[in-house]
C-alpha cells in the first residue's frame, strides 16, 4: 500500500511560521519582559553619563546600544550570571552535552560504526536534542516497595553535588564561580558526596541488581579516593597552597605534569575509577547487573544522573588541567579589541555611535577560556579513549590496583616533589621560578 506525501503550500508554511512568531513574542511580553524587570532589581546597574542607572531607565534604554551594552556588561560581572551562565553550570552543563554527543561518535570511528546519523541532517547532530526530548516525555517509573522520598531526591543530590563540583574549576583569571583558599580540600569533601549518594539511591531502590552495584561503587569509590588525595599533595608541597588559582597561576613558565608525571599518571587513572568509566565500569557492568545502581531509574530521573555524571566528567578533566596542563595558561593567540573602536566608536553611515564599556571581556579572559577549554576538551576525549579499547577488570583487580600499586605510586611521587623542594630546585626561592 502507497502513501502520498502531504502537498507543501507555501501559504500554510507562511501561515504557521507567523503563527510561530507571534505566540513567541506574545510569551516574551507577558513573561520575559517582567522577569528582566524584575532581574534589574537585584544586580547592580552601571553608571552611564554620569546618571546612576535604574530599572526603570534600563527598560527605556535597551533600544540604544551605548546605554545597554553597559548593563549588559553589568550583568555578566554578577555572581548570578557566574553560577548560571558562565562559568557555572551553563557553561558545564554545555560542555556535558557536546561531550555526550562527541563521546557517541568517537567511539563509532574508533570501532569502525557509524554512531548516530539520522537525526539531523550533519552526522546525527540532532540525536542530543532527540534522546532529551525523549526522557522528557517518558514515564517515571517508581518501584513499589521504593523509599520513595530518597529514591525522587537522589538524582537532584547527584547534580547539585556535580555542579558544586564544577562551580570550583577557574576557567580563566578571574573566572571562577566559588574560589575558597582551601579549595583543593574543598574539592576533596565534595568528591565524598558521590558514594553517599550512590548508595542511597541504590538502597531506596529496593533492588538487587542496584544494590550489588550500588555496593560495587563504594568500594571502588572509597579505595580510588585515597590515591587520588595522595597524587595531588606533590603539587601542594611545591607551591605551597590549596587555593587552584594560585595553582594555575604557578604553571605560568611550566607545567606541573613536566615534574610530577607519576602523579599526573595516578590521578588519571583515579578519574577514570571516580566516573565508572571503563576499565572500571563494575558498579554499571551491563552483562552482569543489567545497569547497576542505575537499573531502576527511568525518564528525567535518568536523564539527571546522566547530565551529573558529564558534569563530573567535565569537572575532574577541568581539575587535571588547572593541577597538571596550566589552566588558561598559553600563548596570546586571541586578538585585542581595536582602541580605535574604543575611542573614536563605531561609524554607520552617518552615525556614529559611542559605546562606552565596550569590550565586554578582556583579552585575558578571552584567551584564558581558549585555552582552557581546549586542553580540557583533550583531557575529556582521553578519558573517552579507554571505552573503546579496553575490556573490564575484575573487582579483585581492582582493589588490589586502588590499594596497592596506586598508593605505592603515589608515595613515590610524594618522595620526588620532597627531593626537588628540599634540592632547591623547586618551591621559593628555587633554582626553577
Amino acid at each position: 500500500m502507497s502513501t502520498i506525501a502531504p502537498e507543501f503550500r507555501l501559504s500554510r508554511f507562511i501561515a504557521s511560521l507567523t503563527d510561530i512568531i507571534f505566540w513567541v513574542l506574545l510569551i516574551f511580553s507577558l513573561v520575559g519582559l517582567p522577569l528582566v524587570f524584575i532581574l534589574l532589581f537585584y544586580i547592580k546597574l552601571p553608571i552611564v553619563n554620569g546618571q546612576l542607572l535604574t530599572p526603570y531607565l534600563a527598560m527605556t534604554w535597551m533600544a540604544d546600544p551605548s546605554r545597554t551594552i553597559p548593563i549588559i556588561k553589568s550583568l555578566i560581572h554578577t555572581e548570578f550570571f557566574r553560577i548560571i551562565a558562565f562559568p557555572g553550570f551553563g557553561f558545564a552543563a554545555l560542555l556535558a552535552a557536546a561531550t555526550i554527543f562527541v563521546e557517541r561518535k568517537f567511539l563509532a570511528k574508533i570501532q569502525l560504526r557509524v554512531g548516530p546519523l539520522y537525526c539531523g541532517k550533519i552526522e546525527g547532530i540532532l540525536q542530543l536534542m532527540g534522546d532529551g526530548l525523549k526522557l522528557i516525555s517518558k514515564e517515571i517509573i517508581i518501584p513499589a516497595k521504593a523509599d520513595k522520598p530518597i529514591f525522587w531526591v537522589a538524582p537532584l543530590l547527584f547534580v547539585g553535588t556535580a555542579a558544586a563540583f564544577a562551580s570550583l574549576i577557574p576557567v580563566a583569571p578571574g573566572w571562577v564561580v566559588s574560589n575558597p583558599n582551601v579549595g583543593l580540600l574543598v574539592v576533596f569533601a565534595t568528591i565524598g558526596f558521590f558514594p553517599i549518594i550512590v548508595v542511597l539511591s541504590s538502597w531506596s531502590a529496593n533492588s538487587k541488581w542496584t544494590f550489588i552495584g550500588g555496593i560495587r561503587a563504594l568500594h571502588q569509590m572509597i579505595s580510588f579516593e585515597i590515591p587520588l588525595i595522595l597524587s595531588l599533595l606533590g603539587i601542594v608541597i611545591l607551591t605551597g597552597t590549596l587555593n587552584l588559582t594560585e595553582i594555575v597561576e604557578s604553571q605560568q613558565h611550566y607545567w606541573w605534569i613536566v615534574f610530577m608525571p607519576i602523579g599526573a599518571i595516578v590521578f588519571f587513572i583515579t578519574i577514570l575509577a571516580e566516573l565508572e568509566r571503563i576499565p572500571f565500569d563494575l558498579p554499571e557492568a551491563e552483562s552482569e547487573i543489567v545497569a547497576g545502581w542505575l537499573t531502576e531509574f527511568s525518564g528525567m530521573m535518568y536523564g539527571l544522573i546522566q547530565l551529573g555524571t558529564y558534569l563530573k566528567l567535565y569537572a575532574f578533566a577541568g581539575l587535571f588541567t588547572v593541577l597538571f596542563l596550566g589552566g588558561w595558561n598559553g600563548p596570546m593567540v586571541w586578538p585585542p579589541f581595536p582602541q580605535e573602536i574604543i575611542t573614536n566608536g563605531i561609524t554607520i553611515g552617518p552615525i556614529t555611535a559611542h559605546i562606552p564599556g565596550l569590550p565586554l571581556f578582556d583579552q585575558d579572559m578571552l584567551n584564558g577560556t581558549l585555552w582552557f577549554v581546549i586542553k580540557t576538551v583533550g583531557v575529556i576525549l582521553v578519558i573517552l579513549l579507554p571505552r573503546g579499547v579496553f575490556p573490564r577488570i575484575r573487582i579483585d583487580l581492582l582493589l588490589y590496583t586502588g590499594w596497592y600499586k596506586l598508593i605505592g605510586l603515589a608515595f613515590i611521587n610524594i618522595f620526588i616533589a620532597l627531593g626537588l623542594l628540599y634540592a632547591g630546585v623547586l618551591g621559593h626561592g628555587g633554582l626553577i621560578q
